[in-house]
């Protein structure tokens, strides 16, 4: 004899419905909505400011047109030097 184990199921809307399915159901809901809560349109990282535009955006308050070259030649060479 073989003996058949009933499949355990819920009575839903009229209809018996297995436990597996039901189990597959929630799974899958759970990701659905997981998915659809994480999702969506990303904000766009706000990009750096490249270093032209850092250097025109910062103003050298110089005393003279002689302290301002003095100025600019000393951020070009320490430029220079951190580049090798």
């Amino acid at each position: 004899h073989d003996h058949l184990i009933p499949a355990m199921s819920y009575v839903i809307l009229g209809r018996a419905i297995k436990n597996e399915y039901l189990a597959l159901g929630t799974i899958f809901s759970a990701v659905g909505i997981t998915m659809l809560a994480t999702g969506g349109k990303k904000e766009a990282p706000a990009q750096k400011p490249t270093l032209a535009q850092v250097k025109d955006s910062v103003k050298i308050d110089a005393s003279s047109k002689e302290e301002e070259e003095f100025i600019k030649n000393f951020i070009a060479e320490a430029e220079k030097d951190s580049k090798h």
